[in-house]
């Protein structure tokens, strides 16, 4: 099990493009960790606006009555994918997972995997 700062070290560096990773508590809308970003990507602006994405659905998924998980949600913009993972388990709700990743050089398919697999290596 790892903690959260090797948790997303390790998600930045296993994963192809990746550019930056946070560990977000959607509650409060506050990064927990963050590794990577810079100037074009501020982490921990985009963990807060990332919050709202995930309540809204949550939201919306209890209107239509839907009983069931989120997964992820993955927003595609032109240049980059951003990756949201809900986590799930004991000590985890209300958590999740961003990765920031170059589109040319990420493989969303085996990102999407990885990262599930720093989930479930994630000691809180």
């Amino acid at each position: 099990m790892a903690n959260t700062e090797a948790s997303l070290k390790d998600a930045l560096t296993s994963i192809d493009g990746a550019i930056g990773a946070a560990l977000v508590d959607y509650t409060s809308g506050m990064a927990l960790g963050t590794v990577g970003g810079g100037k074009d990507l501020d982490l921990t602006v985009a963990a807060a606006g990332n919050t709202d994405v995930v309540r809204a659905k949550v939201r919306t998924m209890e209107m239509l009555g839907m009983k069931d998980e989120i997964e992820d949600i993955l927003i595609t913009l032109g240049n980059q994918y951003h990756l949201i993972r809900l986590l799930k388990g004991r000590g985890k709700n209300g958590l999740f997972l961003y990765l920031a990743l170059d589109k040319s050089r990420a493989n969303l398919a085996m990102a999407r995997h990885q990262l599930a697999k720093v989930e479930s290596e994630l000691d809180l």
